[in-house]
């Protein structure tokens, strides 16, 4: 069987290694994470190349998605890495002081954070392990009351609960980082803490101007980006249902529900969608997960997303093939309790914008209808897998096309899987024959399955996909 819904791996240094890599992607790895919070460009120049070439020699495409660090509102170092902290105790963040932090006060990365909070604002440090009441804001002091205690080390994050900081979702180094992930090609672009439709809009702004086709992808993390959710997802090409900030900042309760809104928002208006955060974390130091962790992996696929990431379970685990190869797994045995359903507004709407799309829903209906082994789309720019890609037609959608960019995109597209094929040109007949003889020495189809086919009469064009055919495989060279 072939899995529609794509694993997505953060690269770290348990995952740097080449032989590391290349079983990682036999394992199933579709895409990989490139977290920009760490490294120089020197850096993401080399990862990019050793994930490519490992790619290469396994003999599969692999998709690379760069991921903006955003702003960083943590507290800075502590003399001895660390303090504890009681209920009720008293404790500053200071955005003025430089020194190293103790049991009293620490200094902050975001120097405008005592502008952002008022007395009775609730601070959420450490994803939440910590909450801390603000008592009163003097200058650059926040005097804070502990409401839960616990450790406190270095460079621990802070959110507010509720959301309402203010500091912007593009840093300098952001935007720095946008050049590096143009220079890679990267396929994806995330932005991290994006708070409105502008946010994305700039970034894809900053894409062009570095010569970079990055797709973007909104992370959804912050409580004001649900408030204009429609907006921020118009404007992006894919989002990610980031639940760790998230949950911070709108409770964990919360979470569960937004997922599944986003997923469904996100198919319905033709936008990829990852799911993120904690989804096997047990299996940093465990070769096997848990069960909540499983159900957790499931659901998201029954819910619709395209792809579920995996973070530290990859990046700095013990375990990261085994992880791989247990989310893929899990991912098959969801996707068989899922059924086919093309029959939704899209499909018997009265009008479609574009030719391409019609054609796409034609072929989704003709395909479930008919029980075709598989969907094969002739395209340049992977638009019309992506429409087929919203809705689950029961078979394998085969985006075939010779653009490298477009192979690397359509690895996040749930149930598409990517075909490098380079017409030969010689007439539609013979180009046909081409196509059977690419999907039979694959292994892809058999003699006698039957396959719906969308191409363009303008071949080679992008856009221009106008026609629907469905054939029976080695009719071509019988005819």
């Amino acid at each position: 069987m072939l899995r529609r819904t794509k694993i997505v791996a953060t690269l770290g240094p348990a995952s740097s290694s080449p032989e590391v890599l290349e079983n990682m992607i036999r394992a199933g790895v579709d895409l990989v994470r490139m977290n920009f919070s760490h490294g120089s460009v020197e850096d993401h120049v080399k990862r990019a190349e050793t994930v490519r070439a490992a790619a290469a020699r396994v003999g599969r495409t692999v998709g690379i998605l760069a991921d903006l660090q955003g702003p960083k509102i943590r507290v800075r170092k502590f003399e001895n890495d660390k303090i504890v902290l009681n209920k009720g105790d008293i404790f500053i963040l200071d955005a003025a002081w430089d020194g190293l932090g103790n049991q009293e006060r620490v200094g902050l990365d975001y120097k405008e954070l005592p502008n952002d909070v008022s007395s009775g604002s609730v601070l959420l440090l450490n994803d939440g392990m910590l909450e801390f009441d603000v008592v009163e804001v003097k200058g650059t002091e926040i005097v804070c009351k502990v409401v839960r205690g616990g450790v406190l080390s270095n460079n621990k994050g802070i959110n507010r609960k509720g959301g309402g900081l203010t500091a912007p979702a593009l840093t300098d180094k952001d935007k720095e980082d946008i050049k590096t992930a143009a220079l890679i090609k990267a396929d994806y672009l995330a932005v991290s803490f994006p708070r409105s439709a502008d946010d994305m809009k700039l970034a894809r702004k900053l894409m062009h101007a570095a010569g970079g086709k990055s797709l973007l992808m909104a992370k959804i993390e912050r409580a004001e980006a649900i408030t204009v959710l429609d907006e921020v997802i118009e404007a992006s090409d894919a989002i990610m249902v980031a639940r760790g900030d998230l949950s911070v900042e709108v409770g964990d309760a919360a979470v569960p529900g937004l997922q599944k809104r986003m997923i469904k928002m996100a198919r319905e208006k033709n936008r990829l969608v990852i799911t993120a955060t904690q989804m096997m974390e047990s299996m940093i130091n465990s070769p096997i997960p848990t069960r909540a962790e499983v159900s957790d992996v499931a659901n998201a696929v029954l819910d619709g997303t395209d792809a579920v990431m995996l973070s530290a379970e990859t990046a700095v685990g013990e375990y990261p093939v085994e992880t791989i190869e247990a989310m893929a797994r899990i991912c098959l045995k969801a996707e068989c309790e899922v059924d086919a359903h093309v029959f939704d507004r899209r499909v018997t709407q009265k009008e479609f914008a574009r030719v391409d799309q019609s054609i796409a829903m034609s072929a989704l209906f003709a395909a479930s209808h008919f029980k075709v082994k598989a969907i094969v789309a002739l395209t340049q720019s992977g638009s019309t897998p992506l429409w087929m890609s919203r809705m689950n037609a029961g078979a394998p959608i085969f985006a075939l096309t010779p653009l490298k960019e477009t192979l690397s995109k359509v690895t996040l597209f749930s149930g598409v899987h990517p075909i490098e094929f380079h017409s030969k040109g010689r007439g539609q007949i013979e180009e046909w024959h081409q196509i059977e003889e690419t999907l039979l020495n694959l292994g892809r189809v058999k003699e006698g399955d039957m396959v719906v086919m969308t191409m363009g009469e303008a071949s080679g064009k992008t856009g221009h996909t106008n026609t629907m055919k469905i054939m029976r495989i080695g009719e071509h060279r019988k005819s």
